[in-house]
């Protein structure tokens, strides 16, 4: 498993942009599917994004298609998530996970980083 570390939460206003990282430990961070995922308050955790382990492929959920990318630079054992036109509902905790990319689930999650869009 890898750790995670999430960064570039915070507070904005409806409209604007935020863009998150999630920074992988270990030498294989090449060999890891990378996924994007968030949880508001009351409700289930949900996927948002997810890149291949290549960065060739990606997924995204219906609502933040057209606003959000997600990117990863293997060199850096990094992934992100910009996240443009941010609405009240794209407010959550959002956390980074990884898994190896021959497994179905993600087994490895970072510790999430806060996202509050005002209205």
């Amino acid at each position: 498993q890898v750790q995670l570390v999430e960064s570039g939460g915070g507070l904005v206003q409806a409209g604007g942009s935020l863009r998150l990282s999630c920074v992988a430990s270990g030498r294989t961070f090449n060999k890891y599917d990378m996924g994007w995922f968030r949880q508001a308050p009351g409700k289930e955790r949900e996927s948002v994004a997810r890149i291949t382990s290549s960065g060739t492929v990606t997924y995204y959920r219906d609502s933040v298609k057209g606003r959000f990318t997600i990117s990863r630079d293997n060199a850096k054992n990094t992934v992100y998530l910009q996240m443009n036109r941010l609405k009240p509902e794209d407010t959550a905790v959002y956390l980074c996970a990884a898994k190896e990319r021959w497994r179905a689930d993600f087994g490895s999650w970072g510790q999430g980083t806060q996202v509050t869009v005002s209205s």
